[in-house]
């Protein structure tokens, strides 16, 4: 099955946060850097349902995977 290609934003969007580049930028320096051993979707910012989302989409290598891995990228 081919994965559809989303803009990092809508990723914003589906965690249920402001998707705006300043939103995003903001986002990003509050919650930078995130510690070297701490997975993305472990760290305590993250409400259930975002954490839930994070989780089940790293696992099964699903369409938000390669985003939230760039999410990951950009705040260590």
């Amino acid at each position: 099955m081919e994965k559809l290609a989303h803009p990092f934003s809508d990723l914003f969007k589906q965690l249920g946060l402001a998707s705006s580049h300043e939103a995003i930028e903001l986002f990003l320096k509050t919650h930078r850097p995130l510690h070297a051993n701490t997975r993305l979707e472990d760290d305590s910012f993250w409400n259930p349902g975002q954490r839930h989302f994070l989780k089940e989409q790293l696992s099964m290598d699903a369409e938000w995977a390669g985003l939230i891995d760039q999410l990951s990228l950009a705040l260590r």
